[in-house]
């Protein structure tokens, strides 16, 4: 799934291409009573993309595991088939695709703010609010610290890799419990995730352990080690010597 950061550059990448411009034609046909609107405004929440118009209206979109944006020029030929677009925004120079999302929905302003209501702080957002994220935290039902960190409603925008590389970063146990640190210590696991993906945004950061499974720890040489945690179960990197690991 697309992390906060992905979704931060696909709307930098939009709004030159989207902002102040007139959409001429919109679909599939479900949208289509969109054309003659312009787009005022972009916004990301974690990994929620939000298109404003000026009619008032909001295109939300969410990427989960499939969905991808593309853009073209008018009548450039699509690197995907036409049938896998879900959101196609047409202006005088740019052809924007959205392929095989499966979150797209039409929202007014106030429905937008609700949908999305329970999200915590954006963990990219210039004003984040690490005491809000820390009060979350401390609420959260999930407090090992491998689904805490994945808990869109504590701080919206951190995926799988970055709970693995930010833990790796930290030498903390993914199955060890938020409630077992200190508020000190649990703030920094949530900095040190901000400071990760803001590196992110400025060019990629090799992985430690995501994805390495089997392969060396890049501090201490032992084993990198992967399982399946949570409800629903994602795959968690870690080095069972650098995290303090404990048998399970």
């Amino acid at each position: 799934m697309p992390e906060g950061d992905t979704v931060w550059r696909t709307a930098n990448a939009l709004r030159p291409r989207l902002v102040g411009k007139r959409l001429l034609k919109v679909g599939p046909d479900r949208f289509s009573r969109l054309a003659g609107a312009t787009v005022i405004a972009i916004d990301t929440n974690g990994k929620h993309l939000l298109i404003h118009l000026d009619s008032g209206l909001v295109l939300h979109t969410h990427l989960r595991m499939t969905g991808s944006w593309h853009l073209y020029r008018p009548g450039e030929v699509w690197r995907r088939p036409e049938r896998q677009a879900k959101l196609v925004l047409a202006t005088e120079s740019t052809e924007a695709v959205l392929f095989n999302a499966p979150v797209v929905e039409l929202l007014r302003e106030r429905e937008a703010t609700r949908v999305l209501a329970h999200l915590g702080p954006d963990i990219l957002a210039p004003e984040f609010d690490p005491d809000e994220v820390l009060r979350r935290a401390r609420a959260s039902e999930r407090q090992p610290l491998g689904e805490l960190l994945l808990d869109q409603r504590v701080a919206a925008g951190i995926g799988n890799i970055y709970k693995c590389e930010s833990l790796w970063r930290v030498r903390l146990d993914p199955w060890r419990r938020a409630d077992e640190l200190s508020d000190e210590e649990l703030g920094a696991v949530f900095a040190d995730a901000r400071k990760l993906m803001q590196g992110a945004l400025r060019g990629r950061v090799p992985h430690a352990v995501h994805g390495r499974a089997g392969r060396g720890c890049a501090r201490c040489s032992d084993r990198v080690r992967c399982l399946n945690q949570g409800q629903p179960p994602r795959l968690t990197y870690w080095c069972p010597t650098c995290q303090r690991a404990r048998l399970r």
